[in-house]
Formats: structure tokens, sequence, C-alpha cells
């Protein structure tokens, strides 16, 4: 991760202490197959446990943001970023080891103007798998890869960085990426060799069935979210992410 810094990795963490590190050597692994500097930036967000001072300890910079807004958590650390190529990974997640060169390879084309891409989960049950086959249909129906996005730092500006809403940032994302690509002549593409690997960390203290479960329950809440009314949907958001590491 020496040299003149071309790829700035944005990982985004709220009391990631238990996988800070593992995140940061997933990047520094894929870092070290390419010819170029490679940075990490790891954002604390609200953080009260070590995750700032671990990042810093395996050579990540550490920023802070304070908002309830992944969004707005992830654009702080592009603002903060040196690279001309910027990728995100959430910080209890990995990628994998050609990662960055396969990014690197797509832009360099000259056909891309960014994308996702793929998603495996760390282990795999019966209703694991269905939230994968899930996921893989939905991708392939809508071409809106997330998981790792990467695109150059000129593009995220261009589309004003991630869209600052609390929920599906990421598909609205997705979406204005590929607009803005439309316009360029350039596709919003999909990592082919590579992937994300998925954290099972909520199904493994609630449950494999869990978002079968969540959205069973929550019928109602998702469809008031759906005619505008996000009050209960918002609660939903934050005991499972924004609020979910701050569990004892």
């Amino acid at each position: 991760m020496t040299g003149d810094i071309k790829v700035s990795v944005i990982v985004p963490a709220h009391n990631e202490e238990k996988y800070v590190v593992r995140c940061i050597e997933s990047v520094k692994q894929a870092a070290a197959r390419v010819k170029c500097g490679v940075e990490i930036i790891v954002v604390c967000n609200r953080c009260t446990d070590r995750t700032a001072e671990l990042a810093e300890a395996n050579g990540a910079r550490v920023v802070t943001n304070e908002s309830r807004c992944i969004a707005t958590v992830r654009n702080a650390g592009i603002a903060a970023a040196r690279g001309k190529v910027i990728m995100t990974i959430d910080c209890d997640n990995r990628m994998t080891a050609n990662t960055i060169r396969e990014v690197l390879g797509k832009l360099n084309s000259g056909r891309y103007i960014g994308g996702g891409a793929p998603l495996r989960f760390e282990r795999y049950s019966f209703p694991l798998w269905l939230n994968d086959i899930l996921c893989r249909v939905s991708f392939r129906l809508t071409g809106l890869y997330c998981g790792i996005f990467w695109a150059e730092k000129r593009s995220f500006d261009a589309i004003g960085g991630f869209v600052e809403k609390k929920a599906a940032e990421d598909i609205a994302t997705a979406k204005a990426l590929r607009a803005y690509g439309r316009k360029q002549g350039k596709l919003y593409g999909c990592l082919r060799r590579n992937y994300l690997i998925n954290s099972t960390r909520k199904y493994d203290d609630m449950g494999d069935w869990l978002y079968f479960r969540l959205a069973f329950r929550n019928a109602g809440a998702l469809i008031k979210a759906a005619f505008g009314d996000h009050e209960e949907y918002d609660r939903l958001m934050d005991e499972m992410f924004y609020d979910y590491n701050d569990r004892s």
C-alpha cells in the first residue's frame, strides 16, 4: 500500500472492534495484488469502543462522523479520500483477494462508470441460501449491484456522493451512478471473478430466518413506508442497523 495513492477504500464503522481488523486485512490482501497505492479510511461513527484504535494500529486512516445515516458516513470518507478511485465496504464484511485488481481493470477499460459486487455469505444454511437466491435474482433483474461500490471519485462527486437517505441508500446510489454513466456512454457493472464476503453475525445472533421473520412481523411498517409514512420503518432501521452494535 505504498506509493502514490490511487485507490481509497472507505469503511464505515459503528462500534466494530470485533470485525475491523479482519476487514482491513482483507483489503490489505487485495492491495498487495495491485501496483499502486491503496489507502484504507475507517469512518468511525459514534464509536465508544476500540474501533479507531485498532484501525489506526492496523494501518488505516481514521476520520469521524456522527450522523445516523450510513450514506452521510460514507460521504465523509469520500471527502477525506486522496485516491482517484473510491471503493466502499462495510466493516463486518470482507473482500476477496483480487477485488481491487478487478475493479481497476474494469475502470481502466473505459467501459464502466462504476458498479458493485456479488454477495456471498460467510456460511450457509437453507434460509441463507434462500436469502442468497433472492439477492441474486433481484440484482440480475435490476442490474443494481451493491455490496462493494466502486467508481472514480470524480463520478461520485458528479452525483453528489451517496444518496443521503436512511434506508435503501445503496439502491438509490446505484441508480444515480447508472444514470450518470449512461450520459457518459458507460455501463454500471458488476465484478465477475470477485465478491463481497457478507457477514452472518445478525443471523448468528438472531437466527437464520431473521429477515423473513422481520418482513412478516413488520409488514404494516413496510406498507406505510411505501406510502410515505416512515416513522415505524425508521425505528426498525435504527434497531437493526444504526444501533445494533450498541448492544451489550
